[in-house]
């Protein structure tokens, strides 16, 4: 008799889970339209939830950061009259930038500026000339190495991924000649190292370039490959002659690795962005309400 009972309790208990289980279960989702007003309640079975393949959105922010830069540059100076050169190369280029990237019109996410500080180099180095068989001097130098403090502002145009960057600038710069070393064996050694009276220390022009950052939140690793001209001509273009001008004007390339510190949030909700979202939930609780369903 007692087996009978436990066996009959058995199935019952069965039957029971049986009619309790549902068959092809679904789960509910109140979505709610902030433009309408209207909540529409939509049923999706458990099969269908199962096979749903969520995609990560990339949503970047206008954010801002500050960094180093330190890298080599290739110097020359463009000649009137012309004079036969190769590039003087120039190991020490280091500087300090503020970058902030922004929505232009409050929409398009690809724009940005660049600021900051730097100390770099221009110059020049004279090679024979086959025709003449000589080599150019200027005050006895074959060479020079002039030292610059300069501040360049540049506006910025980008393209990112989550951990890559592409980006390309263009601005202006001004800046002041802090030093110059004069190299040749024909060099006067009282101006080996200084500046004459005919040469202009204040430097101004365009600069701009291209590069790609490597980003791991918080920090960001940049390659730069820039250019910079100068429309400050090295003297005084009548220092020669009232009536035949001399021209210089440095023309720079560099190319430098930076490392770059978030200031603000890359990706995902700013304290900014969840501040302005709290006010607005006190402010209008009717647009938050329904917007999730209890069944999560």
């Amino acid at each position: 008799m007692n087996k009978k009972i436990r066996k009959t309790t058995i199935l019952a208990g069965i039957f029971l889970m049986l009619a309790i289980l549902p068959v092809g279960a679904q789960d509910t989702l109140k979505v709610s339209d902030r433009r309408s007003g209207k909540v529409e309640v939509r049923e999706f079975t458990a099969d269908y939830l199962d096979t749903v393949q969520l995609k990560k959105v990339f949503v970047l922010n206008d954010y801002s950061m500050i960094g180093v830069e330190y890298g080599a540059a290739a110097n020359m100076m463009l000649f009137t009259p012309a004079k036969k050169q190769s590039y003087l190369l120039s190991p020490s280029t280091f500087g300090v930038y503020y970058t902030r990237y922004g929505k232009m019109f409050n929409y398009l996410p690809y724009f940005g500026f660049k600021v900051g500080i730097r100390s770099t180099s221009e110059g020049y180095k004279f090679k024979e000339d086959k025709e003449t068989h000589q080599i150019p001097t200027l005050e006895g130098a074959t060479a020079a190495r002039i030292r610059i403090i300069d501040m360049p502002f540049m506006a910025l145009i980008h393209a990112d991924s989550d951990h890559l960057s592409g980006f390309a600038s263009v601005g202006i710069y001004g800046g002041y000649r802090t030093s110059i070393e004069r190299f040749g064996e024909y060099v006067d050694e009282s101006v080996r190292y200084s500046f004459m009276e005919y040469d202009r220390r204040f430097d101004y022009g365009i600069c701009g370039g291209v590069g790609m950052a490597f980003v791991f939140d918080p920090f960001e690793f940049h390659i730069n490959l820039n250019v910079r001209y100068s429309w400050g001509t090295l003297y005084d273009y009548d220092y020669a002659s009232p009536y035949y001008y001399r021209y210089a004007y440095p023309l720079d390339l560099s190319l430098t690795g930076g490392l770059y510190f978030h200031l603000t949030r890359r990706t995902g909700r700013s304290r900014g962005q969840i501040r302005r979202e709290a006010i607005d939930r006190v402010k209008h609780p009717e647009k938050y309400e329904d917007t999730y369903s209890d069944n999560r």
